[in-house]
């Protein structure tokens, strides 16, 4: 029973090493961006199946890596990415025409009055 346990021990924290995600901070050294972001398939009508995060700049998506859908809040609330379509500050590179984030951050909506 240790051994099982050591083992899971090792398997969760390998797991989460191997894990991407962007950072909390920007790096002043990148250009931070400011694009849409919302779901590929529900808003921006890419190809694919469930919901993935993706964003849009110079007129073209892309869905992202480094960051998910569901790390932003409920995707299917009335202000989640699968209902609208939201601003974000990023940064990061598209490779291979996925845009890789190294740093995601929505923009907060503005409060009506």
């Amino acid at each position: 029973m240790k051994q099982l346990s050591f083992f899971a021990l090792i398997l969760l924290f390998s797991t989460s090493a191997l894990a991407q995600h962007t950072t909390q901070v920007p790096d002043k050294n990148k250009k931070l961006m400011t694009v849409e972001a919302s779901c590929g398939q529900c808003q921006f009508g890419m190809e694919g199946k469930g919901c993935s995060l993706a964003v849009r700049y110079d007129g073209k998506s892309y869905f992202v890596d480094g960051t998910k859908i569901d790390d932003h809040g409920d995707a299917h609330a009335k202000t989640g990415f699968c209902n609208a379509v939201r601003k974000a500050e990023v940064q990061g590179e598209v490779v291979n025409d996925r845009f890789v984030a190294s740093y995601f951050k929505l923009v907060p909506l503005k409060k009506a009055k």
